[in-house]
């Protein structure tokens, strides 16, 4: 997007700024009429003074202080003068319009956010630390609104409009943002921007900081994926099924060829070698689409030693399990479930999207000598995340998989804070995969599966 196309991004309208020339402006009047009057007069004078095609070849840092430079000089002429705050606020309000993604440009900019929620151009939501809050932020309008969700769809080379009011994409930051204009959105545009941690998270956080499992269940996980066991992570929305399977992610060997696919890249892998696929949707025409399967089929052919799925969804779960047994031991992916049984029951479902009219116990068979153990997280009531389960798939009993849990949490209810209560505990059984861990060299004390041992 040109300087110009940025610029015409801010709020702007000649007979309101005309009008509204000589409106008082006080320090505790940033959302008021007059504050939105003068940014919108600043904006029109920017437009008629400079030349904005030789501020294009500036880099971004060298444009912010030639903005800066530029709106204090035209400050001057303003029959009311700002003191610093003001001055300051109105700098980076005009910068954020102009290089950024406007109001919501200082939530982007806050580490503690990990959701932005654009219910409607004056209702915004963030969640941070797993809960949600209203903020004081506002677009002017809807229109307004628009313009930045036009602007950030431009970015990454997609369009919105009433042929296609539905936007998925990943900002160049990693971030997840979703776009719903009408006729979908009846109420008006709507916006999600899911956050790209900077700095991912590691064991020790969850374990240390969060509180999200113990240093047992830790020690288990990382095992199972130096192993090369085959895991699948269950949850909801938002229980931190990503963050976890990362993490996972990062205990394989940097000796490995790692093939990673996803709908939106979010791992965050640091190891040497690694290959990275994303989906892509169809155009305008209804063509060009590739899909999961697609990718997962053709990362057979990249002599991969694990293949990662971000999240299993469709078709692709066929493919995905004859990788994991033929070979292509110590896979990953995450799925949408609320339990590990339901999470099975999930994945069959989704053989059943390829049409291969299997028989359910051989679909069952192939899913149980696949995967060996299923971890399930959780979005807590107070919105910590916790892993609640862990467990392992022992075989078939008839046309049953059956399961046998390691580790669980146990909630023994709410605090006064509102946080919840609980432990994690051990079950007491000993589970059949720690011989294969002792073969690739990974050792587990066997106290570790005592029933006594609790752990809050």
């Amino acid at each position: 997007m040109s300087f110009r196309e940025q610029l015409n991004a801010v709020e702007a309208d000649p007979d309101h700024a005309a009008a509204g020339h000589a409106a008082d402006l006080t320090t505790s009047a940033f959302a008021s009429d007059a504050y939105k009057l003068l940014k919108e007069r600043m904006h029109l004078k920017l437009l008629d003074r400079f030349d904005l095609a030789a501020l294009e070849t500036l880099k971004p840092d060298v444009l912010r202080q030639e903005i800066s430079t530029m709106v204090g000089r035209l400050l001057q002429e303003e029959p009311e003068a700002l003191n610093d705050i003001e001055r300051r606020t109105l700098i980076r309000d005009i910068q954020h319009e102009m290089l950024g993604f406007g109001p919501i440009e200082l939530l982007m900019a806050d580490p503690t956010v990990s959701d932005i929620l654009v219910n409607s151009h004056e209702r915004i939501y963030v969640e941070r630390r797993g809960r949600l809050e209203l903020t004081n932020v506002s677009f002017t309008d809807e229109k307004h609104l628009l313009r930045i969700i036009d602007k950030i769809v431009s970015l990454v080379g997609r369009r919105i409009d009433e042929s296609s009011p539905m936007v998925d994409a990943r900002l160049p930051d990693g971030s997840r943002v979703n776009a719903v204009i009408a006729p979908v959105a009846l109420d008006g545009p709507m916006m999600s921007i899911r956050r790209f941690a900077k700095i991912p998270l590691r064991m020790e956080n969850l374990v240390n900081d969060l509180k999200s499992l113990t240093p047992q269940m830790a020690q288990l996980l990382e095992g199972l994926a130096e192993a090369k066991v085959n895991m699948l992570i269950s949850g909801g929305t938002g229980a931190g099924k990503t963050t976890l399977l990362n993490i996972l992610s990062g205990f394989i060997p940097a000796t490995e060829r790692i093939i990673t696919i996803e709908d939106a890249a979010e791992l965050q892998l640091q190891q040497p070698h690694v290959a990275r696929m994303e989906t892509r949707p169809m155009n305008i025409e209804g063509k060009g689409e590739i899909t999961q399967r697609a990718l997962v089929r053709n990362a057979l052919r990249m002599r991969p030693d694990r293949i990662v799925i971000g999240e299993v969804r469709g078709a692709e779960a066929v493919d995905m399990l004859q990788a994991m047994n033929t070979g292509h031991e110590g896979s990953l992916t995450t799925i949408h479930a609320n339990t590990p049984r339901d999470a099975l029951s999930r994945l069959e479902n989704m053989i059943g999207m390829a049409n291969l009219n299997l028989p359910h116990r051989t679909v069952r068979q192939q899913i149980a000598s696949a995967i060996t153990v299923v971890v399930q997280v959780l979005r807590m009531v107070d919105g910590r995340r916790k892993v609640t389960s862990i467990q392992e798939i022992t075989g078939m009993e008839g046309e049953v998989v059956t399961m046998q849990e390691i580790f669980a949490f146990h909630q023994t209810g709410m605090g006064p804070d509102g946080q919840v209560r609980g432990h994690f505990h051990a079950t007491g059984v000993r589970p059949k995969f720690v011989e294969r861990l002792h073969a690739y060299g990974v050792s587990l004390p066997d106290t570790m599966f005592e029933p006594d041992r609790h752990y809050e």
